[in-house]
């Protein structure tokens, strides 16, 4: 007898609601369980009462933003995956997220079929 290999959990870090919820249905039709949190405190919160497999974490996010969220997750010793997701795309931006502790960085506007190949690859 095998024993089913458990749901990988996902928390999307979005503040835009047509792209959270775009984002939660593309996990959840990936057989990813997900989570949503529209802010960077509530991000926090929820990384601290649960375990994760993947973090999808944009930048630009109120309360606190996504590099700060990365930073003290880092900090506090979470070595969670994350990929970032945000429109900040410059150089220097990519720089600071990978820097920050981030494992992938991909910028707005993304490919479906290429977020969820680098989801599944972290």
């Amino acid at each position: 007898m095998t024993t089913a290999e458990p749901t990988p959990r996902v928390m999307l870090v979005e503040d835009e609601e047509p792209i959270l919820d775009g984002l939660d249905a593309l996990f959840s039709g990936q057989g990813f369980e997900t989570t949503r949190a529209p802010n960077g405190e509530i991000a926090l919160d929820r990384l601290a009462a649960g375990s994760f497999d993947l973090i999808v974490l944009d930048l630009m996010i109120p309360k606190i933003d996504g590099l700060t969220v990365l930073r003290r997750a880092r900090q506090s010793g979470d070595e969670t995956p994350v990929l970032i997701l945000t429109a900040k795309g410059a150089e220097d931006d990519v720089v600071a997220g990978l820097e920050a502790g981030a494992d992938d960085y991909v910028t707005k506007p993304f490919g479906v079929r290429e977020l969820v190949a680098r989801a599944r690859g972290l």
